[in-house]
This record gives structure tokens, sequence and C-alpha cells, in this order.
């Protein structure tokens, strides 16, 4: 079983595509009062996202909510070890999201700034993005 893995899909395999622009979708006010939010560009994993939820959640005790932003919808193809090149595209081997900046990750409700802070900055060690801590009363 995969984690954050889509359950079907219309075509398998995906082209890659350029980390060039900006986020102009998922980066407005939603859900809760406190963002972790992209300053750069690259892929997550979904097991990169599942350890950065399992650390929010301990951190936070269940008490909180806690959402996603993002969801892993993008296949990644890889051979096996010691395979020669050609013969085409090989199997899915994980699941990743493009993340731009300006892009919110997490979402959280019901916290204090101190908590979110010592949250979010556990969490990012996890992530190999830049991050920000984004409050709801700081966005324009």
């Amino acid at each position: 079983m995969v984690l954050l893995a889509p359950n079907r899909w219309k075509f398998r395999k995906q082209f890659r595509w350029r980390l060039k622009w900006k986020s102009y979708k998922s980066n407005k006010v939603s859900f809760g009062d406190r963002w972790l939010k992209a300053t750069s560009a690259w892929y997550l994993t979904n097991r990169q996202l599942e350890s950065a939820r399992k650390v929010i959640v301990r951190v936070t005790r269940k008490i909180w909510k806690i959402r996603f932003r993002v969801f892993t919808d993008l296949p990644y193809t890889k051979k096996w070890l010691e395979m020669p090149m050609g013969k085409g595209k090989w199997d899915v081997d994980i699941y990743r999201v493009r993340v731009l900046p300006w892009k919110m990750i997490f979402e959280i409700s019901w916290v204090d700034r101190a908590t979110a802070q010592e949250v979010f900055r556990q969490a990012s060690y996890k992530l190999p993005v830049a991050t920000t801590l984004v409050a709801k009363w700081e966005i324009n």
C-alpha cells in the first residue's frame, strides 16, 4: 500500500514539468489559522509528506486540526539497478507533487504562534523545500 497515492489515473506515466513559475493556485486563505508555505520549488514525495505529518501529529498530540493542501499525484518512474539504457519508460516507483514558491503545504487550526512555529520548524526538516510560517492575519 502506498500512502497518499491516487486510486485511479487516466494515464499511468507522465512527462516531467518545469519548475520555473510561482504558484497561483492554493496560495490563498481557505481553512486554517496558520500555514506552512513553500518559498522554493521542488518535488515532494509521499514519504516526505507522511514523515512531516507524523512530526506534526506527535507534537500537537492530535488536539488541533491538520490539513494537507497538496496531494501526490505525479508518478515518478525509475529503472532497476544495473539496467542498460533504452527500452522505454519503466514502472512507477513513487508518487510526487510539484511544489512551487508561495504554495501552502500544511494548514493547522486552533494553535498559538509559539507552538505552530515549533511544529512547522520540525516538520520543515523533513521537507526538501525552503518553507516559512504564515498566519491568517499576516496575509494581505
